[in-house]
């Protein structure tokens, strides 16, 4: 079964935002819906999916009513389990090694349609402007990122290591090297590989799929938000450095006077770079801007894969491409 694309689709629709609610906290409070359909060209006999849809609490980012609906039922939901806030039965959830919620069902019934939607807000404190100053170069980054005998290992090591969909790449190095010129502080840098990927790259919805890898995206110098993503982890990885992958959302429509950031009608991707003195920064390529209050956070792993939005394995079907719908608004 495919999984569900981070492809531009057909904007939802509605009037451009108000401005969005602040609580007393300073939080700007959005609302998001995110519904996925199939439509399958034959019967399905049975179905097994995993989907990454549960959104993350973070420093940032806090997250109220959270709630999953799958119709057909899912065999789980029938069984009369207590389920728990967001609607899930007891033991259907499990957390990953990133710290991500994911959510199994399965259908043993037939079924020709699936539908499922998650809802949730979430409230947003604006992110720390990255400041290329107060960072080391880039070089004294990726060293300490390799191995050391004895050394203490941080969570970022592993995302400096290469990945399906981010491999090390000699092609995606010399990008890289394009941006971390000698010297230069590893979140200068990092901005720069942002700025030149958005400006090289073209934004083309349907010219790739969800199983194009950074190398065939560069090549190409065309794609989505995914691809985007992943060429600037790869470029990263090919020089040391640590990257990971950030699913999640945009504002459907910015307040007025704001410009409407690309790729705000389907889920989104960006990168957290590794700066040891200033954390995860992340930063969107496909808009050039560093991901602040109207990006809303998923999931994180090391590319697309782990954080698929939803995936399975069916017998029959036949075809269906996902149809993918995601409206984010203020409260």
């Amino acid at each position: 079964m495919p999984d569900a694309a981070n492809e531009a689709l057909p904007e939802p629709g509605g009037n451009a935002a108000a401005p969005a609610a602040t609580g007393a906290d300073g939080r700007i409070w959005l609302k998001v819906r995110h519904d996925t359909a199939y439509d399958y060209d034959a019967p399905v006999e049975l179905a097994h999916h995993m989907a990454h849809l549960a959104p993350r609490d973070t420093a940032l980012q806090q997250v109220r009513g959270w709630r999953l609906v799958v119709d057909p039922p899912p065999d789980e939901w029938l069984q009369g389990r207590p389920t728990d806030a967001c609607g899930v039965p007891q033991g259907q959830s499990s957390v990953d090694s990133w710290g991500n919620t994911r959510v199994a069902f399965s259908h043993a019934r037939v079924h020709e349609r699936l539908q499922v939607q998650s809802t949730f807000e979430a409230g947003l404190l604006p992110q720390p402007e990255p400041d290329p100053a107060n960072s080391p170069p880039w070089e004294e980054v990726a060293q300490a990122l390799r191995y050391h005998a004895g050394a203490v290992r941080s969570e970022a090591v592993e995302f400096s290591l290469p990945s399906a969909y981010a491999p090390r790449d000699a092609a995606l190095a010399a990008l890289g090297h394009e941006a971390f010129t000698p010297g230069v502080s590893v979140v200068a840098g990092a901005l720069a590989l942002m700025q030149l990927i958005h400006e090289r790259f073209t934004y083309e919805p349907l010219s790739t799929t969800v199983a194009t890898r950074a190398p065939e995206a560069l090549a190409e110098l065309r794609g989505v938000c995914q691809d985007f993503a992943h060429v600037m982890i790869g470029a990263c990885r090919s020089l040391g450095l640590a990257a990971r992958y950030v699913s999640g959302y945009l504002l459907t429509q910015p307040p007025p006077g704001q410009p409407r950031l690309v790729g705000a009608d389907a889920s989104h991707a960006w990168v957290q770079v590794w700066c040891p003195t200033q954390g995860w920064v992340a930063l969107d390529p496909t808009n050039a801007v560093p991901a602040g209050t109207d990006h809303v956070t998923l999931a994180w792993g090391r590319d697309y894969a782990d954080v698929a939005p939803l995936r399975g394995v069916i017998r029959g079907g036949g075809r269906a491409q996902p149809l993918v719908g995601v409206t984010v608004e203020p409260v």
